[in-house]
């Protein structure tokens, strides 16, 4: 026990001389050994990392489980070590609260034998749904986990090390110098009888201060080392993170390639189907091009202007309405797709105007002498 008390004394007296160093150092009253630039930078790249890293996962968290309360169940069945009970997806149980109200209804009616087949759909989506998040989960979750709960920590200790070792190495330099101060004061007194013993002390003492600074500088470089091996590992760390995020983006890909082949079937289910209801044909989107993400004439409205609109309104003929025009900014370059459009380039202003019978997604724009319908979608209005 009394081994113990004086440990805890010496510690508790090693921690607080270190605090009132680092905070002379902060208040520019104590000499700081400074790391050199290539550690520093090594440094920096790992708190980003870590930054990042946390934040995405937080994030991806939130994707694949918006429910908070859900999450807050799994984090606690991992704590406990024990497995997550199965849980239907909302897709899942949507399809079955179609199934049990076709039944209700009748499978037989229109209605009821749609509710089977729309309900059939959302079954096997949310099953999709299911199968992606835990994929999404053991391939891109974990490993970000893995890295946040080990790696990170391991670091982060071995930093917390080297900064300890950097403060008794600092401490070592400051003993030295004043025993090597008082040294040169002693020397410099007249009265030899007096001084030999006392400078004999001194000298004594700047030995023991250089014998001290020299262990300390020994165990700094040793530190400094490994934590710099471990900093270096963060290259890897990014190699490892950047293959699990191809495997989530595949994982994510093939979930809604399968949601799409999903919802053609149902299409042509309900589409072929024979009865007197029929869904409309607004729900057959798969009647548009296949467009891509990136590219801004994607979103091009639907309700675009008709050959025979076309052909009715005369572009050469038009004429600003009496209301007056408006300026507007283009945000997106827009090729025309007929001799109607008008082309237009990101960033450049143009005037706009509508004319009456005209779809209310496009106006008439002007640059200069050319003339030619806009789509709104690409357009800020100024004034």
């Amino acid at each position: 026990m009394d081994f113990n008390v004086r440990k805890l004394a010496t510690d508790a007296g090693i921690f607080f001389s270190r605090a009132v160093q680092f905070t002379e150092e902060k208040l520019g009253q104590a000499e700081k050994t400074e790391l050199d630039a290539h550690f520093e930078n090594l440094l920096s790249r790992a708190d980003c990392t870590k930054n990042w890293t946390e934040k995405i996962y937080r994030q991806t968290e939130v994707l694949l489980q918006p429910n908070p309360g859900a999450r807050i169940e799994e984090f606690l069945y991992e704590k406990l070590d024990r497995k997550v009970p199965p849980r239907p997806t909302n897709g899942e149980i949507l399809g079955q609260f179609m199934l049990e109200a076709a039944k209700e209804f009748g499978p037989g009616t229109p209605y009821g034998s749609t509710l089977i087949k729309v309900g059939d759909c959302q079954r096997r989506l949310g099953g999709a749904e299911r199968e992606f998040l835990q994929s999404s989960s053991i391939s891109f979750l974990t490993p970000l986990r893995n890295f946040l709960e080990g790696d990170w920590r391991t670091i982060s200790k071995e930093r917390r090390l080297l900064e300890n070792r950097r403060l008794d190495l600092d401490a070592c330099k400051a003993r030295l110098k004043k025993a090597k101060a008082a040294e040169a004061k002693a020397a410099a007194v007249p009265d030899f009888q007096e001084t030999r013993p006392r400078n004999y002390v001194l000298s004594a003492s700047a030995s023991a201060a250089e014998h001290e600074l020299r262990v300390a500088q020994t165990e700094f470089d040793r530190q400094a080392e490994v934590t710099r091996l471990l900093l270096e590992g963060i290259s890897s760390t990014h190699v490892n993170h950047l293959r699990c995020l191809c495997e989530f983006v595949e994982a994510q890909a093939m979930y809604y390639n399968q949601c799409h082949k999903y919802m053609q079937e149902l299409q042509k289910e309900l589409g072929s189907s024979s009865g007197d209801i029929r869904c409309p044909d607004s729900l057959e989107v798969n009647s548009q091009p296949d467009v891509s993400p990136t590219n801004p004439s994607a979103y091009l409205p639907l309700n675009s202007p008709s050959t025979l609109e076309t052909d009715a309104l005369q572009i050469e003929e038009v004429q600003p309405p009496a209301s007056g025009t408006r300026k507007a900014k283009v945000l997106y370059d827009y090729d025309a797709g007929d001799s109607s459009e008008l082309s237009l380039r990101a960033d450049e202003l143009i005037t706009v105007y509508t004319v009456p019978g005209m779809d209310s997604d496009w106006l008439i724009g002007e640059r200069g002498n050319l003339k030619g319908k806009v789509p709104v979608t690409y357009l800020e209005l100024l004034s």
